[in-house]
Parts: C-alpha cells; sequence; structure tokens
C-alpha cells in the first residue's frame, strides 16, 4: 500500500469519525443530528434529508419542512423510531425538535460514547498500520525491498499512525468540551 494511500485511509476513517460524532448532541439544534434516519416512504427507505427541508430556527429547536405535506406522520414515526432521545411535535405542515439541555448525567454517558468512537478509529489505523507493514514486508521478501528500506519505510509507517492518533484524540477531545461546556 502506498503513502498515499495510507494517507486517504486515514483521512477516511477520520472523517467517519466526525461523521458519527455529528450524530451525537450537544444540547444544542444540529441537522447533521438527524443525518442517520431513514423514513419508510411509500414502502421505500428514504433519508430523512432528502424528503424535507432541515432548519436551525433557534439554537434549541430543529424544524424540518417536509416537500410533501403527505409524510408528514411517516417522518414523525421514523424519529420516534431512531431513539435520539428527542420527542417531535408536529402541527400538520412541520414538524420541530425541541432540543432538551442535557443533564450531567447524560453528559457523562455521551462522554463515553463518544470515547467508544475514538477507540473505534483509533483500531481502524492500527488496522491500517498492521497492513500496511505486512506488505512491506511481504515486498522485502520478495526482494523489492532492501533491509535498511524496509526499516526507513516502518519508521515512516509508524510516524504516519502516531500522527493519525493523536488527530484522532484532538478531535475526541474538542467533541468532549462541547458536550461538557453548559
Amino acid at each position: 500500500m502506498a503513502k498515499k494511500s495510507l494517507d486517504e485511509r486515514i483521512e477516511g476513517a477520520k472523517n467517519f469519525l466526525k461523521e458519527n460524532l455529528n450524530t451525537v448532541r450537544a444540547g444544542r439544534a444540529n441537522p447533521a443530528l438527524l443525518d442517520k434516519i431513514m423514513v419508510n416512504y411509500y414502502g421505500t427507505p428514504t433519508p430523512l434529508k432528502a424528503l424535507a427541508n432541515i432548519s436551525v430556527p433557534d439554537p434549541r429547536t430543529l424544524m424540518i419542512s417536509p416537500f410533501d405535506p403527505k409524510s408528514v406522520g411517516d417522518i414523525e414515526r421514523s424519529i420516534l423510531e431512531a431513539n435520539i432521545g428527542i420527542n417531535p411535535t408536529n402541527d400538520g405542515k412541520v414538524i420541530r425538535l425541541a432540543i432538551p439541555q442535557l443533564t450531567e448525567e447524560r453528559r457523562k454517558e455521551l462522554t463515553k460514547v463518544v470515547k467508544n468512537y475514538g477507540e473505534d478509529a483509533k483500531v481502524a489505523v492500527r488496522n491500517l498500520r498492521r497492513d500496511v507493514n505486512d506488505e512491506l514486508k511481504k515486498a522485502q521478501k520478495d526482494g523489492e525491498l532492501t533491509e535498511d528500506d524496509l526499516k526507513n519505510e516502518l519508521d515512516e509507517t509508524q510516524k504516519t499512525i502516531e500522527k493519525a492518533i493523536k488527530d484522532i484524540d484532538a478531535i475526541i477531545s474538542d467533541k468532549e468540551k462541547e458536550l461538557m461546556e453548559v
């Protein structure tokens, strides 16, 4: 695996982590909270954001304006089934989600969830290191790399992985700060 490919896959792991962290609500309205919600629209699972306009009229409210007013009930049902901890209210035309203030206990629970996401990302990055190291050792065994080149490449890979893990730690730390601020 080339260095460029390793960097791309590390970026992919970091982006996946950021997407997962966006779904963890931090006490303020964020449309990304609804990104993973699928609505059963005429028998077809459809992403919520494809069926409605999602806006943030104030810091504690999400407003969902369906393109098809008949889908309000389906959207409301999907939000309830998604179990995001917010009860939707609808007036027949739009659905409002009032984001409740997080309790201290809930903040600590969410911090644990965030740490688990971070650990998963670190495991993914470490697996990339293992894959690259295996490829390098195989290349050396096949005579494509000298022993010195192998050592240099392994050191370079290790430095790349250590930097990626520091980046992941920084992302997690930022999200934890966001969760703990009142």
